[in-house]
Formats: structure tokens, C-alpha cells, sequence
């Protein structure tokens, strides 16, 4: 079954011409403005409302979940 998939990958390669390579942008130069307490301090709080929230609302509401038909 592989060989088939690779059969057909080949094919629709050779259909649209040469392969462009991608090259990722690495930097290993460090930041250029450090990030702050505030501003992670900040960031952690959206995260963890966003994950968190949704999930907090259903738990208060299970009671009407359940009574719905």
C-alpha cells in the first residue's frame, strides 16, 4: 500500500515542476527587548483564562446541562 502512495506522491510531484526548498529563519541571537515580569505575568493570565474559563463556565452550569432535553 505504501508503494502505491508512493507512486502517486511522485506523479503529482513531477506534475508541478521543481521542488522549491524551504529554509527555516533560525536565529540564535538573543532577544532584542527582554521580556518583562508584567508582560509575562500578563500573558500567563490570558492563557490561563482562555484555557481555563470555558471549561469553569460549564462545570457552574452542569446542573442546566443535565436538565436540558
Amino acid at each position: 500500500m505504501s508503494g502505491v502512495l508512493r507512486g502517486i506522491l511522485g506523479a503529482r510531484s513531477l506534475l508541478r515542476g521543481p521542488a522549491i526548498t524551504q529554509r527555516a529563519g533560525l536565529v540564535t541571537k538573543p532577544a532584542r527587548d527582554p521580556v518583562g515580569p508584567t508582560e509575562t505575568a500578563v500573558g500567563l493570565t490570558v492563557f490561563a483564562v482562555a484555557i481555563l474559563g470555558p471549561s469553569g463556565w460549564v462545570l457552574a452550569n452542569l446542573e442546566y446541562y443535565k436538565k436540558r432535553e
